[in-house]
């Protein structure tokens, strides 16, 4: 399935982002899932709640940002978007998100699919919690790298 064409996952990532972080996740109210997955100027990504999460969303500056194509990033361990040395710090900042809500503000280094790294600046992390109160993941934005 199209990630665009997922109305009830945009609801989720949107919704979730703005209860949490008290703004909206995109720059104006008219946009919707098929903007944020292939225009947006912005690196979106989701994992679910398995206790090695998989991704399951990434939009296309996402894509753009790791190297991998939809196909490659969905199903992939989310850990893998980090090195090793690099996995402790993110796993703390993941156990901050399931304590507060969110995390702004973060950065780090992360590894594309070709073993390039690049610096992550100006990040929010935050919980994918449903209308009913069940958390369905997490998922991050942050600025593409220059």
């Amino acid at each position: 399935m199209n990630p665009a064409d997922d109305l009830a996952f945009f609801a989720l990532l949107t919704g979730s982002f703005l209860r949490l972080v008290g703004r909206p996740l995109l720059p104006e109210p008219d946009l919707g899932p098929d903007w944020l997955y292939g225009q947006a100027p912005f690196a979106v990504l989701a994992h679910d709640t398995g206790a090695d999460p998989l991704f399951v969303y990434a939009n296309r500056a996402a894509q753009r940002a790791f190297g991998y194509t939809l196909e490659e990033f969905v199903g992939m361990p989310s850990r893998l978007s980090a090195e090793a040395p690099e996995r402790a710090e993110r796993q703390r900042l993941l156990d901050a998100v399931a304590r507060d809500g969110f995390v702004s503000g973060y950065a780090g280094i992360r590894v594309a699919k070709d073993g390039r790294r690049f610096a992550v600046a100006e990040g929010i992390v935050w919980q994918l919690i449903d209308g009913g109160g069940i958390v369905r993941g997490q998922a991050a934005t942050f600025p593409l790298p220059a």
